[in-house]
């Protein structure tokens, strides 16, 4: 397994395995099926695991804890605090204050049943408290030990900026694909400029640049029927983007999926994306992906048909979380 650094010296698979989707948000939970699909990641080489303790809500981390028991010097364990569901799974805020960054943080402990996380990220920026506040606990964790590296999710130039003056940031988790290129303008290169590694999330579109949906009719208990750009119209005109991926996929013998993973990793060695999948064969699919050689033409034919800016729709109904 090929391997990559993020930040100050943590070392992972060049890809990694999200683990949200084996618990939480795409329909019915398979435990069994889950932990073999972590094991097989594991027995694959991939040893980025990502979690957060609201995915389920608080059963994700029970999962993947069961999932590493005995094979926890095998994996770089990642998990997040910071959105707040409540007891029906309602979102219902964003907490970044220093109790609960120690609060969340014991909790995941004991949840993986481990003794240290070894990035541990803040899944959204609370507006309301400053970066200083919520990294300098989260920094506090790290010289208590329970805590390796640190991260933050979906976080704006000017907070990475802030955040990093208060102790190293090894790593930003943003969703970055084929047809959410935001990251390019400003993030990456604040990242690169800072030496803070990327996290690429749903870097398959929330399984949309695979070509397997051809229209939007998903299941109601599908958490892809809150995404507006899987829906209606902008579903219809979205699929352009898959068929471009789809013919650069034909013509080198490969899926639509492999190409879409391909071409991230193509984006900078300081890029590591984590797709998501609870199922045994999708990780072997996604996998052989960092042997696909995309050539100078192929990732030229992509950039030019899949500009920033190529999806129709938002990329999410809580756009307003999100730091800009």
């Amino acid at each position: 397994m090929k391997t990559r650094s993020l930040g100050n010296g943590l070392v992972v698979s060049a890809e990694g395995l999200g683990c949200m989707g084996m618990s939480d948000a795409y329909g019915a939970a398979d435990p069994v099926e889950a932990v073999a699909t972590i094991h097989h990641a594991l027995d694959l080489g991939v040893t980025f695991l990502d979690t957060a303790d609201v995915y389920g809500p608080w059963t994700n981390e029970r999962l993947v804890g069961r999932a590493i028991a005995g094979r926890r010097d095998d994996v770089v364990l990642a998990t997040k605090f910071g959105n707040v569901r409540n007891d029906k799974g309602q979102f219902v805020g964003v907490r970044g204050d220093p109790d609960y960054v120690r609060e969340c943080c014991d909790a995941s402990l004991r949840r993986l049943g481990v003794d240290v996380i070894d990035l541990y990220y803040q899944h959204r920026v609370d507006k309301q408290v400053p970066i200083e506040e919520t990294v300098g606990a989260m920094a506090e964790l790290v010289t208590q030990g329970k805590v390796r590296h640190l991260g933050l999710s979906e976080a704006s130039p000017r907070t990475l900026r802030r955040a990093q003056s208060v102790h190293p940031i090894s790593a930003l988790q943003t969703e970055y694909s084929l047809w959410t290129r935001d990251p390019e303008s400003a993030i990456l290169p604040t990242c690169r400029e800072l030496g803070i590694g990327f996290v690429a999330y749903s870097p398959l579109g929330r399984g949309f640049l695979t070509g397997r949906f051809r229209d939007s009719d998903f299941a109601a208990d599908d958490g892809r029927n809150d995404f507006p750009r899987m829906q209606g119209e902008n579903f219809t005109h979205n699929l352009r983007i898959v068929d471009a991926i789809e013919k650069v996929a034909g013509r080198n013998g490969v899926t639509a999926g492999q190409v879409a993973l391909a071409w991230l990793l193509h984006q900078g060695d300081d890029i590591v994306p984590i797709p998501g999948t609870k199922r045994v064969a999708y990780v072997d699919e996604n996998v052989a992906a960092l042997d696909l050689p995309l050539s100078d033409d192929d990732i030229t034919e992509l950039d030019l048909a899949i500009p920033l800016g190529a999806a129709r729709g938002d990329r999410s109904k809580r756009m307003a979380s999100i730091d800009t």
